[in-house]
């Protein structure tokens, strides 16, 4: 996207964010069970945005991960709750990789306009970073499978329309799309620091019909193997647009902050550390440039993973750094729930942790190039 493109893009999420969106609406939504309003999902939509990732051919703008983070990065700035990576990219991205057409040109519409939300569901236990540990199980029957089993961290869960599943059958992997409302699942919901919701997902003989099957097999793994990849990436731009309004909020309050008579800002130490805290934003802002650049050029399946650890491994470290340091330096005020500092840091905990923290990608990360060497 040229320059100009790409400045008229962040534009307009700047313009959404002061218009549609503040704090005080982030505030009123946490711990709600609904999460988010669907009438700004819905704005979002009809700005493109939902579909910024999926082709022209479902409805979408057909764009790179490029443009997808300038989105990313505004919301996240504002905090705003709507779940875009979990659904536009994560959910999404693994039905625009998959094999069924008619079940994309049912669906992706559908999510690029906002009329319909949809979840990936396909991990089963902490620490996983791929397909490797997915166990629940897809019974097949003549006509489709029976889903068994459970899916813990359900990003976006709370208000989806339809959970993508991935699930293992004798044959191997497949994805499976089911509606919320569907016989045999039930939701649950668990808090996060940040006052949105992981879902566990339970299901008890759930029917598939064979139409709903997004993929299986091979095209399955690599679906979901490119999903997560990609939300990886965007969940490290999610991380730069927090930990960017974080540190301009800690700049601007020790130019005002007066103590002995001076602007805390004055002192030495102060100055040092917010300098520290920049270098760490800017090495962040250096590597998800390249990364994301790297990423749009559709490098294999092995370097893309690497690419997206390295992203990861950078902007978790940054994100949750400068957000501690933001509390420290807003002092006491900096603790208290009344004051925004605090949600910026729970949101950097949850975004880290989110996809694998920081140390899980650096083993990935790690693994590979070793993996690249042999």
């Amino acid at each position: 996207m040229p320059s100009e493109h790409a400045a008229l893009l962040k534009d307009s999420v700047t313009d959404f964010v002061t218009r549609g969106t503040d704090m005080a609406r982030v505030r009123a939504l946490r711990g709600d069970p609904q999460e988010y309003d669907r009438a700004v999902w819905r704005q979002m939509g009809e700005l493109g945005w939902l579909g910024i990732a999926i082709p022209e051919t479902y409805g979408g703008m057909g764009l790179g991960l490029t443009e997808t983070a300038i989105v990313a990065e505004g919301l996240a700035r504002a905090l705003v709750p709507e779940p875009f990576t979990a659904c536009a990219v994560l959910a999404a991205g693994a039905l625009a990789a998959s094999e069924n057409e008619a079940l994309k040109g049912d669906l992706l519409p559908a999510i690029a306009s906002g009329s319909r939300v949809a979840a990936l569901a396909w991990q089963e236990q902490a620490g996983a970073l791929d397909a490797a540990h997915i166990a629940l199980r897809a019974t097949p029957f003549e006509g489709g499978y029976r889903l068994t089993g459970t899916k813990r961290y359900v990003t976006g869960a709370a208000g989806a329309d339809v959970y993508l599943v991935a699930a293992r059958s004798d044959a191997g992997l497949v994805l499976a799309c089911l509606d919320r409302g569907a016989s045999g699942i039930s939701v649950d919901l668990e808090p996060l620091a940040d006052g949105r919701h992981f879902g566990t997902i339970t299901f008890e003989d759930a029917v598939v019909p064979r139409e709903r099957v997004a993929a299986s097999g091979s095209a399955a793994l690599g679906a979901l193997s490119r999903a997560l990849d990609h939300a990886t990436a965007i969940a490290s731009a999610e991380l730069y647009g927090v930990m960017s309004r974080a540190l301009e909020m800690s700049v601007d309050y020790m130019k005002t902050r007066v103590q002995f008579g001076r602007p805390i800002g004055s002192f030495q130490a102060l100055q040092h550390r917010a300098v520290d805290l920049y270098i760490q934003q800017q090495l962040a802002a250096a590597v998800l440039s390249e990364g994301l650049r790297e990423l749009d050029e559709k490098p294999a399946p092995q370097k893309r993973a690497a690419i997206a650890s390295r992203l990861k491994a950078r902007c978790s470290d940054a994100g949750v750094r400068i957000g501690r340091e933001a509390i420290q330096i807003h002092g006491a005020i900096g603790f208290t729930d009344e004051y925004d500092a605090g949600l910026y840091l729970k949101r950097a905990l949850v975004l880290a942790a989110w996809l694998g923290n920081a140390t899980q990608h650096r083993r990935r990360y790690a693994a590979l190039a070793l993996q690249a060497e042999s």
